[in-house]
């Protein structure tokens, strides 16, 4: 390509509105154009970027024998109503209806309609097992979109979805899944992780979460720097303290803590660590009647340590609140302990609660809790003497640095990630839902066991930015740039010598396979640089008559602070061994 014959269109400034880097950058290098809210035209330099994000996403994906089909942007509501997630899916589903008031959907993912096609197509166990996947358009309407193309309403995923007779099956399809995702993210050349994942309701080991590692991720990943372990904060589980409860070596004693209503302004009043201090949170859960209205409701009390976080997901697996959960209201926390929040405890309840401690409370002594009075916090409490053990012991809480891993090889530290890829075991949900059923031997009828995997396509070079820029802008991998080389002559329009060198290279680097660019828009070197160098192409060769008269060329990687003299016989072997590196 001739950068004549292309479009650049780089800014110098970034819109108001771009909030984190990989937005700023694909705007004022010209990748990405706003179109509305969470919605963007892919320009050309952008396009390219996304065309190479897709080819090794099917290469890999077809190598591990998955199959490629397309099915559709808008998709009927029955599909969607059969599996009940036509009601269950909140405002995000975008519903609209067709000239004759029917009523379809802008496919968010595409599990009922591939399970249709399951049903119909995948009648014995002699067609099992089987892997389609597709790579299309998907609409979510976000809240608030934000970040450009991290968090849009319109995107392009890569889902697949495996067919499989038994459970053993699928986890085998799941594997070779898994092994595909890394092949894959190993090709972008980008700074990952596979972290252990929460299955939701489905349940199991099966699931994990592939994410680019860059300081501006929203999730935090959990590792050990000492093994192979790593886990999203959701999934990462916080071990119980080794070793027995001390015991109690102070009476428990009413203190009071005027205008202290935290852990935090209690332990500075009290002079001592957060780590003495107890939380209480209020949860409830509502029991419905036959017209769905709330019969009864149970409160529930769960206690962390004061300066520990509760881990929602984790909540949502205490038998008794793994129905769901919600935060019980003012009235109703007054009601049962007496007073607002702020200076709750497990001590002098009004009514009965549900305690549940969270492991590392369960073993603490001479603790600092609410008295359930205002102003007014109880210290030295102690399980089992001031209050009865608590109805259970859960793992409740993030992670915090320093934790014990749960491989038992080391502690664990935490970085941030910005998730990228998806893979898990669905089971049945939606074969079940929707009757997708195979003959096994004996003939007899067996619901299809089914696997997703997902791949964000226009997330990914987002997050590759957020992991590889600088002051002057990107810093592409060689898999992901949009032009791998460019070819920048000095002066081309003037002389004679440089235009038949540059013109040479780019034809020698065309044959043999490289995606180059020529820049032959007779831009002064300044101007020239200072685009490549915000777009981001990885290798540049730069063209003079100075150079050319002693047989060199320039050679700089995006990365180096300084070019290379290259002899102009050289320059090509050059290019293609850093390229085979």
């Amino acid at each position: 390509m001739k950068a004549s014959q292309f479009l650049i269109t780089t800014l110098k400034e970034a819109p108001a509105d771009a909030e984190v880097v990989s937005h700023q950058l694909m705007t004022r290098a010209g990748m990405i154009k706003k179109l509305g809210a969470g919605i963007y035209s892919y320009m050309p330099m952008g396009l390219r970027v996304i065309r190479k994000v897709e080819a090794i996403v099917r290469e890999e994906m077809n190598r591990a024998g998955a199959v490629e089909l397309l099915m559709p942007v808008v998709q009927p509501a029955e599909f969607w109503q059969e599996t009940g997630r036509w009601e269950k899916m909140g405002p995000e589903l975008m519903r609209v209806k067709d000239r004759h008031d029917r009523d379809f959907i802008i496919q968010p993912t595409s599990e009922e309609v591939v399970t249709d096609i399951a049903r119909q197509e995948l009648r014995s166990y002699k067609q099992l097992p089987r892997n389609l996947y597709h790579i299309q358009t998907k609409f979510r309407d976000e809240r608030r979109p934000r970040f450009g193309v991290m968090r849009s309403r319109e995107f392009i995923m890569k889902d697949a979805y495996s067919f499989d007779r038994d459970l053993d099956g699928a986890k085998a399809s799941y594997q070779a899944m898994a092994g595909a995702y890394r092949a894959i993210f190993d090709r972008f050349g980008l700074r990952y992780r596979a972290v252990a994942a929460d299955s939701g309701a489905i349940g199991g080991d099966l699931s994990e979460e592939f994410q680019v590692i860059a300081a501006t991720g929203e999730d935090a990943i959990v590792y050990c720097p000492t093994s192979d372990y790593a886990a999203n904060m959701e999934k990462a589980e916080a071990l119980a303290p080794v070793g027995p409860r001390p015991a109690a070596a102070n009476p428990m004693v009413r203190t009071p803590t005027p205008g202290k209503s935290t852990c935090a302004d209690v332990a500075t009043l009290l002079g001592v660590p957060l780590a003495t201090t107890v939380k209480s949170l209020v949860l409830a859960t509502d029991e419905l009647n036959e017209a769905g209205e709330i019969a009864r409701s149970q409160v529930w009390l769960l206690l962390l340590r004061g300066d520990h976080d509760m881990n929602e997901v984790k909540v949502g697996k205490v038998p008794g609140l793994d129905n769901g959960f919600r935060f019980a209201t003012v009235p109703e926390i007054v009601d049962h302990f007496g007073t607002r929040p702020g200076y709750l405890g497990p001590i002098g309840l009004k009514k009965p609660v549900k305690i549940v401690a969270d492991r590392e409370a369960a073993v603490m002594a001479d603790w600092i809790c609410g008295a359930n009075e205002e102003d007014v916090h109880l210290t030295g409490v102690n399980w089992g003497r001031d209050l009865p053990e608590p109805d259970a012991v859960a793992d409740l809480r993030n992670i915090v640095e320093g934790d014990a891993s749960p491989d038992g090889k080391g502690v664990l530290a935490i970085e941030r990630g910005i998730e990228v890829g998806h893979i898990f075991v669905l089971g049945t949900k939606y074969s079940k839902a929707m009757n997708a059923t195979f003959l096994d031997e004996g003939g007899k009828p067996q619901f299809l066991e089914m696997g997703c995997y997902g791949i964000g396509i226009t997330r990914l070079p987002a997050a590759a930015i957020e992991q590889n820029h600088d002051e002057r802008g990107i810093i592409w991998p060689d898999a992901l740039a949009p032009f791998t080389v460019v070819v920048c002559p000095i002066g081309m329009d003037r002389s004679a010598e440089v235009k038949a060198a540059a013109e040479q290279l780019y034809a020698d680097l065309m044959a043999a396979g490289i995606d180059a660019i020529l820049d032959d828009r007779g831009e002064r070197p300044g101007a020239m640089f200072a685009d490549w160098e915000l777009i981001g192409v990885p290798h540049r060769v730069t063209i003079g008559d100075r150079g050319l008269k002693a047989g060199q060329v320039e050679y700089q990687h995006r990365r180096d602070a300084a070019a290379t003299q290259v002899a102009v016989g050289e320059v090509l072997a050059l290019l293609k061994g850093k390229l085979a590196a």
